[in-house]
């Protein structure tokens, strides 16, 4: 996507900082981004990456809007209910800017069609619900040599971490959870509640995690930090981080032999 001078007053507040400028700009604007879940993390990523002129959208989620997602998912709203999300999704993002790609998949993914739904991505920005997702989404971005965004949110607490798994020495999201977590049970909102405004925290530092990976080599804010779990706290508030090593034995990214 070139960048005009309408897009260039568009962006001018980014261009105008030293640690993105008009390179970086030029980055965000030809990069793909893949949004995994369009919930109460995925909504708000989308809003920010959007506003951050991320040229090439592909929205995944095969849930419709109900009227408990109103709560957190700011991008939807009262008539969006009952449609599909990744409907109700791409017509936000194209009325807040009729310039960018946006692509729909409105099927879950799983472990067989994964890395098609991953294709050409920049990066891989994984917000959704349950861990059998999470895991075929991580395993395919690191057959796929893409960066994976991986964030998570529920209660008072949220954890957004930049993997690179297939990097040598970087660990992917399966060295930090394990396989115990192949399964589609998990946790749900719904069970334990989870406040709306810990979402838009939780969602919008995704979307800065995924802006830096996008930067990276372009400017000086492009460090991605590989391995950093980020864990926000509602209630202090606060946030601490730890460092997620590298499982050897690993079977996405590992280096040992079985």
């Amino acid at each position: 996507m070139s960048l005009d001078d309408k897009r260039l007053d568009r962006f001018a507040r980014h261009i105008v900082l030293p640690e993105i400028g008009g390179a970086g700009q030029h980055a965000l604007a030809q990069a793909h981004v893949v949004l995994v879940g369009l919930g109460g993390i995925g909504s708000p990523a989308l809003q920010y990456l959007a506003a951050a002129g991320i040229g090439k959208l592909t929205l995944i989620d095969d849930d419709r809007v109900e009227a408990s997602n109103l709560q957190r998912q700011t991008i939807y709203s009262e008539r969006d209910i009952g449609h599909g999300k990744t409907v109700a999704a791409k017509r936000w993002t194209c009325n807040f800017d009729s310039k960018l790609d946006i692509h729909q998949i409105d099927r879950r993914v799983t472990v067989e069609n994964a890395a098609a739904c991953i294709a050409g991505a920049t990066l891989v920005l994984d917000g959704c619900d349950n861990f059998a997702t999470r895991l075929a989404v991580s395993d395919a971005c690191v057959a796929s040599a893409i960066p994976l965004v991986s964030g998570a949110v529920g209660r008072f607490q949220g954890q957004v971490a930049n993997f690179a798994g297939h990097l040598p020495g970087q660990s992917c999201y399966r060295c930090y959870v394990g396989d115990a977590f192949d399964a589609d049970d998990c946790d749900t909102c719904a069970e334990d509640g989870m406040l709306g405004a810990m979402a838009g925290w939780a969602g919008s530092f995704a979307a800065m995690q995924a802006i830096r990976v996008v930067l990276q080599g372009v400017s000086t804010f492009g460090d991605p930090g590989w391995g950093k779990l980020h864990i926000l706290d509602g209630m202090k508030p606060g946030m601490r981080t730890i460092t997620i090593a590298k499982d050897p034995a690993c079977k996405a990214c590992g280096t040992s032999e079985s």
